[in-house]
């Protein structure tokens, strides 16, 4: 490495990030939308030869070009990227890597958590990060026959959501139900941990869960060597429902609920690998008709459309109470003003 030097690209560096890209371009990768900081590795003549990014706990957009392979050159880009997340308090690690490229990440201390087929390697720099997950999740100390399970985000919590939790809570002895903890949507975690508890609270038969980095959503999953966009929507749906299928088997829950989807192309093409790849793991998949108000199914998107356009009114009645109070207080007012800010409400 005397004859190269690694440097962190700042986005203003319009030259150096059309090297990253005609890079990246090369290797059949495209720049992930979602990255945090970006390096790249320089000969003498300040020509790139190497470039890695990061985003959150994630490693991403790694390429070499052909002619500098076999000069362990990944070796020091993912050094250098594992010692800059080290120094941002980020210890636990994860990286997607194409299945070709899984051995090299093997080699240098990372585990397999799970497998796309022919196109995704979902990995971790801890050989017991994912089964300490586990171990670590609440169960009931003796498990029933009818054990389910509901997976929401809730930004923000609404009738919809309280409507298919209930309905999973009637049909069952036990739900597990997961919240989505990663921070990325316009309504933070704590607060939507706070009201999925408050608008829950009357169901007595229910376990609580963190998805921590496990359970994946569309702000952190890679797409940048995947072909098209519905290639990206069901791989990511095929390598969520294979974690979710692993954590299933350990809970032994035998079934899961989902919200049907008039709205969204991604939930609805994700509902379709779902209910294929939990049948064939012997998991019943139960799509429930949304809960409609004015004829119209209940949706976050449209909880946040009326939001960003003070039509509380609205609000109102696709809510529960405890979410409709909580928007007037002074911090629910704070994220109304975030909501109103952002440029785009609505999920595809």
């Amino acid at each position: 490495m005397n004859d190269y030097t690694i440097i962190q690209i700042h986005p203003s560096e319009r030259l150096a990030n059309q090297q990253v890209d005609a890079l990246l371009n090369a290797e059949g990768i495209s720049r992930d939308k979602n990255l945090d900081y970006t390096c790249g590795i320089f000969d003498s003549n300040d020509q790139l030869i190497g470039t890695g990014s990061c985003f959150g706990d994630t490693l991403r957009c790694l390429a070499i070009p052909q002619d500098h392979q076999g000069e362990s050159l990944m070796n020091t880009l993912i050094s250098h990227l594992v010692s800059i997340q080290y120094e941002r308090g980020n210890t636990h690690l994860f990286v997607y890597t194409k299945v070709k490229s899984a051995p090299f990440f093997a080699n240098l201390g990372f585990t397999e958590i799970a497998r796309v087929a022919d196109k995704l390697v979902f990995m971790e720099n801890r050989n017991d990060g994912f089964a300490n997950y586990l171990n670590q999740l609440e169960q009931s100390p003796s498990i029933p026959a009818k054990v389910t399970s509901v997976i929401v985000n809730a930004n923000p919590f609404s009738l919809g959501h309280q409507f298919l939790i209930e309905k999973a809570s009637q049909e069952n002895e036990l739900v597990h139900l997961f919240m989505v903890s990663e921070d990325k949507s316009l309504v933070p975690f704590a607060v939507r941990e706070k009201l999925i508890r408050q608008g829950t609270a009357h169901l007595k038969n229910i376990i609580y869960h963190t998805t921590g980095s496990y359970l994946i959503s569309n702000a952190t999953f890679p797409s940048y060597f995947l072909k098209d966009e519905e290639t990206v929507i069901r791989t990511q749906a095929a390598l969520d429902i294979e974690l979710f299928i692993k954590i299933a088997q350990h809970l032994k829950i035998s079934s899961r609920y989902v919200g049907d989807e008039p709205y969204s192309q991604v939930t609805r093409i994700y509902n379709e690998v779902m209910l294929e790849k939990l049948n064939h793991a012997g998991i019943n998949c139960y799509v429930i008709p949304r809960l409609e108000t004015n004829q119209q199914a209940i949706s976050a998107s449209k909880i946040r459309l009326a939001l960003k356009q003070d039509n509380l009114a609205a609000v109102k009645k696709m809510v529960p109470a405890t979410t409709y109070d909580f928007f007037m207080t002074a911090e629910g007012k704070k994220i109304i003003d975030r909501i109103k800010r952002s440029t785009d409400v609505r999920h595809y």
